[in-house]
C-alpha cells in the first residue's frame, strides 16, 4: 500500500522506503523496473534489486509504478518537451529568414493577410500577431518521429537509488534531520517539513530547533493538535502566527492574517505574556516588525484577556503607546558618540551581533588597544554563536584581504530572496594583524565544533563545492548545489532548457545565452532574436503555454569564442515565476553522436524549480579556465527587470557587472573543512571502497561503503555545518 509522502523519501534520500508485500518470484519485474529507471537516469543499488526479487510480481509493480512517477518530476520528465522547431538541434533557420517564412504564411492566411499588410505598410510587424509564430505547429508525437533514439555513453547520469528502511521511519528520519538543520531550508524544504512535521507531530521531536523558520512550521503542527507552542522569542511567535494564517514564516512578505478561532488565540497570547514575563528585554524587538504585530493585533484582541497584562504590553508597543528602545538604536547611540567601549560591552550580551558586527567595530577602532578589546570580546563571545554566524564572518573575511588594499574591490550584496547587486568597495582594509587573529580564532572555534570524522573518503568532484550556510533562494531538483559552488563541466554538447506551465493567463518565458570574453564584456548571443550563431542554435521562441512549452538552446563547447557562458530565462509576458502553474530550468550534456530527443532524461545534468521573485533568473554560469576545461559557477539568482519584454540585450550591462563580482568572490568549500578537521583524507577514484566504515563526502553514494559510514551529499550536506 503506498504512502502519500513516500515521494519526500525519494527526493530528499534516494531511497525507496522498504516495500510490503509477500515473497515471490520477482526477478523479472525488478529487472524490467531497473531498466525503465535507467531510460530516466536512475538505477537500482545491488541490495535493492535483490530485494525487489524476493518479493511478488505485482508488489514489485507497485513499488516500480508510484518510483518511476517520483524521479521522471526530480528530473523534469514527467512533463512532454516538444521544440518549436521540429528537428532541433537540426535544421534551425536563419533568424531573418524565419521570420519572413512567419510573414509569408500570415499573407497566404485569409483571416490574417489583412491586418499583415497593414502593419506592412507602416515598416514594421508584431511577430506576436503571425499566426504560425511562436505557437506549436506540430505534435509532441510528431516531433518524436524526427529523432533517432539515444545512443548511449559512458558519461550519462546515473543516479543509484538505495534500499531504505520501512516508510514511518523513513519519514521520522528525515522530519528530525530537516527540523533541526543548523541552515534555514530552501522553499520547497520548508513546505516539506510542513507535511512532515503535521505527520510525525506525535512522534520523536529534535531536541534543538535551531533556524527560526523551522520552529514555526513545528510550532504550527504542536499548536493545531491542541500542544502549546515550544519555548522561544517574541519573533518565533509572530512566525507561529504567520505560519497560521498560510503567511511567510520568513517575515519579508506582508502576512492577510485570518480570524482564528478563540483557542488558538489563547495559546498565543498566552505565550505572548510567558515570554515577556520572563524576558522584558524583549519587547525592544517588536519595532523590528511593527506593522506585523498590529495586523495581528487586530485578530487577537488582546484586551479581552486581561489575564496576560505581557501580551498587551507587546501590542502597545507596536502601536507607539509605549516605547522601548531598540538594541540597534542603543548601539548606534554609542558607537555615533565615539564610545567604542560602551558599544562593545553592549553587543556582549548578544553574541551574534557582535560577531556580525565585528568588521565596523575593527574599522571604527584608533589605537592598538582598542582593536585588542574588540578581538577579546570576539574571543569570548565565539562559543555562543551558532555555527552559521562563524562560518558567515569567516567567509567574509575570505574577502577582505590584500586586494582590498591594492583598491579596485567590489562589494556583492545578496538578500535571502536571490537578489544581488554589486558596488565599488570604499572600506579600508582591515589591519592585517587584527585580521589575522580574527581569522585564527574562529578556525580554532569552528574546528572545535566539528565531529570526528574517523577516515575520510572523498569525490574529488566535491572538492569545490560551496558550504550551503543557507537554502534559501536555492531551488529545488537534481544536481543543484549551494549557490558559490564550483562544479566540472564533461561534454562536447551543453544544452539548456526551460519549461514553464502558464495557471491562468497567457504566459512567454525565452531561454537566452550570453558569451562574455574573460573580460566579462558580450561577444554574441542566443535567444529568440538570434536563433544560430557560431557556438550554437536555439529552439524557436514558444510564446504560450496553456498545456505547457520547452525551449532549448545547444552549445558546442569546443566553438564557444568566450570564456563565459551565461544562460537565462526571461519573463516576457504574463505570469511570474512565483505564479505559474510549473517551472524549471535545467543543462543535459551530450556527446556529438548521441542524437536523441530534444529532452533526453538520463543526460540532464542539473533541473531545479524556478521559484524567484525577478522577472530574469540567472541559475549558473559556465567558465572556460586556461587549460580549456568547462567548470559551472552556481548562481540561483534572480534581476528585478522591466515589468514586461525583457530581452537578453537589455540585461547585458547588469549582467556583467553582477559576474564580476560573484564568480570572483571566494568561498568556503568542502575542500576548505576537510582541510580543518585535520582528518585523514583519501580522494575516491571511483574503484573499490575501503572494507571499514568511513565518513564518504561526494556527489553521489557509491554502492559497497560500510553499513556503519556516514554519507555526506549534496541532499544533505548542510549536516556538516555546526550547531
Amino acid at each position: 500500500m503506498s504512502h502519500p509522502l513516500e515521494s519526500l523519501v525519494i527526493r530528499h534520500t534516494y531511497r525507496i522506503p522498504a516495500p510490503e508485500g509477500p515473497a515471490g518470484q520477482g526477478a523479472v519485474a525488478a529487472r524490467q523496473f531497473d531498466s525503465a529507471l535507467m531510460s530516466a537516469g536512475f538505477k537500482l543499488s545491488a541490495p535493492l534489486l535483490e530485494r525487489l526479487s524476493g518479493l511478488d510480481e505485482g508488489a514489485v509493480l507497485e513499488v516500480a509504478g508510484r518510483t518511476l512517477a517520483a524521479v521522471r518530476e526530480i528530473v523534469g520528465d514527467h512533463v512532454q518537451h516538444n521544440a518549436y522547431f521540429v528537428d532541433f538541434p537540426a535544421n534551425v533557420p536563419d533568424t531573418l529568414d524565419f521570420w519572413m517564412r512567419c510573414i509569408r504564411e500570415a499573407l497566404a492566411d485569409e483571416e490574417a493577410r489583412e491586418g499583415t499588410l497593414k502593419q506592412l505598410s507602416t515598416g514594421a510587424v508584431n511577430l506576436l500577431t503571425l499566426p504560425s509564430y511562436g505557437r506549436y505547429q506540430h505534435t509532441y508525437e510528431e516531433m518524436l518521429t524526427h529523432h533517432d533514439e539515444l545512443i548511449a555513453a559512458a558519461g550519462d547520469r546515473m543516479t543509484v537509488l538505495h534500499p531504505g528502511a520501512d516508510v514511518e521511519a523513513e519519514l521520522a528520519a528525515l522530519y528530525l534531520a530537516l527540523a533541526s538543520s543548523t541552515t534555514p531550508l530552501g522553499e520547497s524544504g520548508l513546505e516539506d517539513l510542513v507535511l512532515l512535521a503535521a505527520h510525525c507531530a506525535d512522534g520523536p521531536q529534535p531536541e534543538e530547533i535551531p533556524v527560526r523558520e523551522n520552529r514555526a512550521v513545528i510550532n504550527h503542527a504542536r499548536v493545531k493538535s491542541g500542544k502549546p507552542p515550544l519555548p522561544g522569542t517574541l519573533t518565533d511567535l509572530l512566525r507561529l502566527a504567520c505560519s497560521l494564517a498560510d503567511g511567510d514564516v520568513s517575515l519579508v512578505e506582508p502576512t492577510r492574517f485570518k480570524n482564528l478561532s478563540r483557542p488558538l488565540r489563547r495559546a498565543l497570547l498566552a505565550a505572548l505574556d510567558a515570554v515577556v514575563a520572563a524576558s522584558p528585554a524583549q519587547l525592544a524587538d517588536v519595532a523590528v516588525h511593527r506593522e506585523a504585530w498590529k495586523r495581528l493585533g487586530e485578530r487577537l484582541h488582546p484586551h479581552e484577556y486581561p489575564q496576560w497584562p505581557g501580551a498587551a504590553r507587546v501590542f502597545a508597543v507596536a502601536r507607539g503607546q509605549e516605547r522601548v528602545r531598540s538594541f540597534a538604536s542603543r548601539t548606534e547611540e554609542l558607537l555615533g558618540a565615539g564610545d567604542l567601549t560602551g558599544a562593545v560591552e553592549l553587543l556582549k550580551s548578544a553574541p551574534g551581533v557582535l560577531l556580525r558586527s565585528v568588521d565596523r567595530l575593527l574599522r571604527t577602532a584608533a589605537t592598538d588597544e582598542e582593536r585588542a578589546l574588540v578581538l577579546g570580546a570576539v574571543e569570548a563571545a565565539a562559543p555562543q554563536v551558532a555555527g552559521r554566524v562563524l562560518l558567515s564572518v569567516r567567509r567574509h573575511l575570505l574577502n577582505r584581504g590584500d586586494r582590498l588594499e591594492q583598491g579596485g574591490a567590489q562589494r556583492v550584496f545578496l538578500n535571502r530572496l536571490g537578489r544581488a547587486w554589486v558596488t565599488a568597495d570604499t572600506r579600508p582594509a582591515l589591519p592585517a594583524a587584527a585580521r589575522e587573529r580574527l581569522l585564527a580564532l574562529l578556525d580554532r572555534e569552528i574546528a572545535g565544533r566539528l565531529p570526528e570524522t574517523g577516515p575520510v573518503l572523498v569525490d574529488p568532484d566535491v572538492l569545490d563545492v560551496a558550504l550551503p550556510l543557507s537554502g534559501k533562494g536555492v531551488a529545488a531538483g537534481i544536481g543543484v548545489l549551494p549557490r558559490g559552488s564550483v562544479s566540472p563541466v564533461e561534454g562536447e554538447l551543453l544544452r539548456f532548457f526551460t519549461y514553464w506551465k502558464q495557471r491562468r493567463e497567457t504566459t512567454d518565458y525565452d531561454l537566452s545565452a550570453t558569451i562574455l570574453d574573460e573580460e566579462y564584456q558580450q561577444v554574441t548571443w542566443l535567444s529568440y532574436t538570434q536563433l544560430t550563431e557560431v557556438e550554437g542554435k536555439h529552439s524557436g521562441d514558444v510564446t504560450e503555454a496553456p498545456q505547457g512549452a520547452s525551449e532549448f538552446i545547444e552549445l558546442r563547447l569546443g566553438a564557444v569564442r568566450g570564456t563565459f557562458v551565461v544562460p537565462q530565462v526571461l519573463l516576457y509576458s504574463g505570469e511570474s515565476f512565483l505564479d505559474v502553474e510549473e517551472s524549471f530550468f535545467g543543462f543535459m550534456l551530450r556527446e556529438s553522436e548521441q542524437q536523441g530527443r530534444p529532452f533526453e532524461p538520463r543526460t540532464v545534468r542539473m533541473k531545479s524549480d524556478l521559484r524567484g521573485p525577478g522577472r530574469v533568473a540567472l541559475p549558473l554560469v559556465f567558465r572556460r579556465d586556461a587549460d580549456g576545461r568547462w567548470w559551472a559557477h552556481w548562481l540561483h539568482l534572480y534581476l528585478k527587470g522591466s515589468p514586461a519584454a525583457n530581452r537578453v540585450e537589455e540585461t547585458r550591462v547588469t549582467v556583467e557587472s553582477l559576474l564580476r563580482g560573484i564568480v570572483e568572490r571566494e568561498q568556503l568549500t568542502v575542500r576548505w573543512l576537510l582541510g580543518l578537521t585535520g582528518a585523514e583524507v583519501t580522494v575516491w577514484d571511483g574503484g573499490s571502497v575501503p572494507e571499514g566504515p568511513v565518513t564518504y563526502v561526494g556527489m553521489q553514494r557509491p554502492e559497497g561503503l560500510h553499513p556503519e559510514s556516514r554519507i555526506l551529499t549534496p541532499e544533505n550536506l548542510r549536516d556538516v555545518i555546526p550547531a
